[in-house]
């Protein structure tokens, strides 16, 4: 196949995997303490409300068969 001689737009991006650059970037601090207990305190808020969420939400979704039996139970005596 016939190759063009002319530049190909934005070949910058081809080449640009291939670039290293000489500058170190500054080290990360570490986290203080007091960053890390309220990072965690608000993990534990979070987890807790899902557990808590959980748990008062699986038995309302429930359904109560003794609730409904008594219904249809009533709604017979009605008749």
């Amino acid at each position: 196949m016939f190759r063009r001689r002319e530049p190909v737009p934005f070949a910058f991006v081809a080449e640009a995997d291939r670039f290293r650059s000489n500058v170190t970037p500054p080290p990360r601090q570490r986290a203080s303490r007091a960053q890390l207990v309220g990072q965690s305190l608000i993990t534990l808020t979070v987890v807790g409300g899902l557990a808590g969420a959980l748990l008062f939400g699986v038995p309302a979704l429930q359904q109560d068969s003794s609730t409904s039996s008594r219904v249809h139970q009533s709604e017979a005596a009605h008749r």
